[in-house]
């Protein structure tokens, strides 16, 4: 088995994204029970702490800090991605690579990560998880997504109920808007 550099921290906070293999499914929202109880599940036998997320149809972006002198990231997103696996019927497309590996065809091999360094970049971070329903064109208020912290971070005063309402995307996370022209 492949041994990946990953950039280990102990107890530190890490921003994540986690893509299903086919990306044009809707596997995440249609389910998204099965994936909070294989999140809750996990977090039983590996704490962490999530400090924010956002569950689109085909991918998600979470940022988690991990206990005091734990850094195994690996195997939460292992447990997390396996158990929602096997709650899903064995529908899917599975090459003969993943068949013969006896891998289902729900989730890419692995995910991105980035540990955060300071103040500047978890706010970032946060700000890029919380548009992300904006970019990607399913809302055009961040509020009026379901399936995020920001309303968590609303009821804290951290955000405006209408921040990036209908704002401009480079000005709030420095990207172009990737929404098609009107």
């Amino acid at each position: 088995m492949p041994n990946y550099r990953r950039y280990r921290v102990p107890g530190t906070c890490y921003f994540f994204t986690v893509n299903l293999l086919e990306r044009k499914q809707t596997t995440l929202l249609t389910h998204i029970d099965l994936l909070r109880r294989a999140i809750r599940l996990t977090k039983m036998q590996w704490p962490f702490s999530v400090d924010a997320w956002v569950i689109l149809p085909d991918h998600m972006h979470w940022m988690w800090t991990l206990p005091h002198g734990d850094n195994d990231v690996s195997i939460r997103w292992r447990l997390i991605k396996s158990r929602f696996s096997r709650q899903l019927p064995r529908r899917e497309y599975r090459s003969q690579v993943r068949t013969d590996r006896g891998e289902r065809g729900i989730w890419q091999r692995r995910f991105w990560e980035h540990v955060i360094r300071d103040e500047a970049d978890y706010a970032a971070h946060m700000h890029y998880i919380h548009i992300n329903p904006l970019k990607h064109g399913y809302v055009t208020r961040v509020r009026d997504w379901p399936h995020s912290s920001f309303h968590h971070w609303v009821q804290r005063g951290v955000y405006p109920e209408n921040w990036a309402g209908d704002g401009d995307l480079e000005i709030i996370t420095g990207e172009r808007e990737s929404r098609p022209a009107q």
